[in-house]
């Protein structure tokens, strides 16, 4: 159990269930925005997890997809446009009226908005197999905005988690991993943890079985933070197996039914 005792040393144990608002408060305001941060903070989220590429002129930039297209209506891939152009987008505009305007942020503007209020789960997206410049630019990030305390960084490419590691071996890493057939077959069963070396495990929800936490707890002493849980009798059945943490797209109902003033617990570093 040690790196579940290690995860809560770092975050303290009052504030465990740890509660992720996924890619922000996303089931409200478009997903990976300054509104759908601020959405999480106004309603008392203690966690936000967000999406970070490295775009062509160098800035980390905060977006799930690795195409613009879907949420910013323009196709071209992230790695592959500049920042001046990414920022003139709106990213707000699919989702409704009431957020057109919204732009793709930088993960500077993320930090600076939030701080030290809230924890994150940062998850680096990029598919190469030889990491480097967006794992050191991001640790580069953590430190200048004084975050090591309040950091987990996470991926479904377990070369970049190692490269995080060999860089920052104090930064808390995650694996996340599903059967989806976009996630190779190798890796579909979080055997990124060998290749990786992270101490945390991030499965989807649907693997999370009294079973399956049994194995993980005994064998490895992994925190285990499910994803993405929108339904709170799911949320319910995941937390009576003990898992970690939660991820979601719409977390205060499941705050709610824990009842935690996370707002009082978050240590201001």
């Amino acid at each position: 159990m040690r790196r579940r005792a290690g995860l809560k040393a770092l975050f303290g144990e009052k504030l465990f269930p740890l509660v992720f608002a996924h890619r922000g408060y996303s089931s409200q305001a478009p997903e990976n925005t300054l509104a759908a941060f601020s959405l999480a903070r106004e309603k008392g989220v203690p966690g936000i997890e967000l999406d970070v590429h490295l775009c062509f002129s160098g800035e980390l930039v905060v977006i799930h997809d690795y195409n613009l297209k879907r949420t910013a209506g323009m196709n071209a891939r992230v790695e592959e446009t500049e920042y001046k152009v990414i920022r003139s987008l709106d990213a707000g505009a699919w989702y409704g009226e009431a957020y057109k305007g919204e732009r793709i942020p930088l993960l500077s503007e993320v930090f600076e908005l939030l701080g030290k209020d809230v924890y994150y789960d940062l998850e680096i997206k990029h598919e190469s197999r030889n990491p480097g410049e967006l794992e050191s630019k991001l640790i580069d990030l953590i430190k200048k905005h004084d975050l090591l305390q309040n950091i987990i960084v996470s991926s479904f490419n377990p070369f970049a988690l190692k490269a995080v590691r060999e860089r920052a071996s104090e930064i808390p890493t995650a694996i996340i991993y599903s059967t989806d057939k976009e996630v190779p077959a190798i890796l579909r069963h979080g055997e990124g943890r060998w290749i990786s070396g992270c101490g945390i495990l991030k499965p989807d929800r649907d693997k999370v079985s009294r079973g399956y936490m049994i194995f993980h707890r005994l064998f490895g002493g992994y925190p285990i933070i499910p994803w993405t849980v929108n339904d709170p009798d799911e949320a319910r059945r995941l937390l009576d197996l003990d898992v970690d943490g939660i991820i979601s797209d719409d977390p205060a109902p499941i705050l709610e039914m824990l009842k935690v003033d996370y707002s009082k617990e978050i240590p201001q570093r």
